[in-house]
């Protein structure tokens, strides 16, 4: 979420910077054009304002009446060479003074006419038409073969007698546009900068609330209760949300804490009056004819498995209200001595706990609580695995955790049935004929889960169920 906020907020300031940098950067290259159409023209106009008609020009523009030299003189023409030549010596512009006709009057360099095509053309027609250039081709730092041609009309007595043309290279005008391009390019990657700091703070400060949120919904998931949230930064809507989040997971509590007081409760009291049916079963069996021993046997049986399913919701409550204070564990230790603890019930039926870990592997863990977990578990392991089978367990050491996984050799679980083994009173229908209240690994969970830890199943190769124990890493 955070990304594709980061993500929104960026593109939207990229969006704006290249709404107003684009404009920007034309009207920049269009404003220098315009400083360097002006000089042309200014340039321009001081050579025809100095220029005399007759004796520059030819015959064809001579005026009624006027004692200039004649049009052959080859002073006037010379000087006028001359001047031209200097100019184009100094500034490196081409300029030309050109007659109606197209005839040259004096250019510099030698022997440079009148385009036949192009801007240039276009700007000397323009001349004759009586208007100055004012929109030549703009020049963009990524055409340097473009040249700027400007072309200003010679007026007497309200003609155009001649014209001024100028041919400009691009060369300065192109770095000049390319540099304020750059400045213009560093300040706005400058603003995207200050805009990726500000939408990262912004961003922080919204999502904070959201991801202390979802931390604290991911801790009441697994078991945590007591996460709750600070509601006290953040947006007002978040602030208010964390608030109601907070409400709710108190009455979330309450609610668990009354139904595990009722289930504590309701097991304690059911307890006595279950011994005392029984004991009257026993009585009365012992009055009873011959004949119906089998029929007391099952009522025998169902007493007793009602009373471990009594004393497994007992467990469950007295486990789920339990808030043990994780320590540092060798958990290696304590596996062992919990295979030491069942290998005799395993050898009855001829089965082999086998194990494989590290000598030392020390966990954050509540040590009755975890034994008792793996206690579960491994009486799970045990009712499935066939007779002469083997029971693995296997301690493994990451980064931030350690994990102890009994591996059985029964009949495996489906898909389906791995997302509902853990549930308390579930027991897969393919094996109801199992001694078992549905309550075991439940239990293991729970005890777990208040230890700061984790119960994962999954499915053992060739078969069978591999059942994960997780606590976080210790510091040995």
């Amino acid at each position: 979420m955070r990304n594709r906020l980061l993500g929104i907020l960026l593109s939207l300031m990229a969006c704006v910077l290249a709404a107003l940098g684009v404009p920007l950067a034309v009207f920049i290259a269009a404003a220098e054009q315009s400083t360097v159409v002006v000089d042309r023209l200014d340039d321009a106009a001081r050579f025809a304002q100095d220029l005399p008609t007759q004796g520059y020009l030819g015959a064809d523009t001579a005026m009624k009446g006027d004692s200039t030299p004649d049009p052959g003189d080859p002073g006037r023409r010379n000087a006028l060479a001359v001047e031209a030549e200097r100019y184009h010596g100094l500034y490196g512009i081409r300029i030309g003074i050109f007659q109606r006709s197209g005839a040259t009057a004096a250019s510099s360099p030698e022997g440079w006419r009148v385009p036949d095509a192009g801007p240039g053309r276009q700007a000397f027609q323009e001349a004759l038409d009586g208007r100055r250039s004012h929109n030549p081709p703009q020049v963009w730092p990524w055409t340097p073969e473009r040249t700027l041609t400007v072309a200003t009309p010679v007026v007497r007595d309200g003609d155009v007698v001649a014209v001024v043309l100028t041919d400009s290279p691009t060369g300065p005008l192109r770095a000049r546009i390319l540099h304020h391009w750059l400045v213009l390019g560093a300040g706005e990657a400058l603003a995207m900068i200050v805009a990726v700091l500000l939408a990262v703070r912004l961003t922080s400060w919204v999502l904070h609330p959201v991801r202390t949120l979802d931390r604290a919904t991911h801790d009441i998931a697994t078991g945590r209760m007591n996460a709750r949230v600070a509601a006290s930064a953040g947006p007002p809507e978040l602030r208010r949300l964390a608030r109601s989040f907070n409400h709710m997971a108190d009455n979330v509590v309450l609610a668990l804490d009354q139904q595990r007081a009722f289930v504590a409760d309701a097991s304690h009291q059911l307890r006595n009056p279950l011994a005392a049916l029984l004991l009257r079963v026993e009585l009365l069996g012992l009055e009873l004819p011959e004949g119906h021993e089998e029929e007391l046997g099952q009522v025998r049986e169902e007493g007793v498995r009602l009373a471990r399913v009594l004393d497994d919701l007992l467990g469950l409550a007295t486990a789920e209200h339990a808030r043990p204070e994780p320590e540092q564990v060798d958990l290696t230790a304590l596996v062992l001595a919990r295979i030491d603890a069942w290998r005799p019930v395993a050898g009855q039926r001829g089965q082999r706990l086998e194990w494989e870990g590290p000598p030392s592997a020390v966990g954050l863990a509540d040590p009755i609580g975890f034994g008792s977990a793996l206690d579960a578990v491994l009486d799970n392991a045990l009712k499935f695995t066939p007779d002469e089978g083997r029971i693995g367990l296997r301690i493994a050491t990451g980064k931030r955790e350690v994990a102890v996984t009994v591996t059985d050799a029964g009949p495996g679980l489906t898909e389906e049935e791995l997302a509902r083994v853990g549930d308390r009173f579930w027991r897969s229908p393919r094996h109801q004929n199992i001694d078992g209240s549905g309550l075991g690994l439940s239990i293991a969970r729970t005890l777990l889960l208040a230890g700061g830890g984790s119960l994962d199943f999954a499915p053992a190769e060739p078969t069978g169920l591999a059942v994960t124990l997780a606590v976080p890493k210790g510091d040995g």
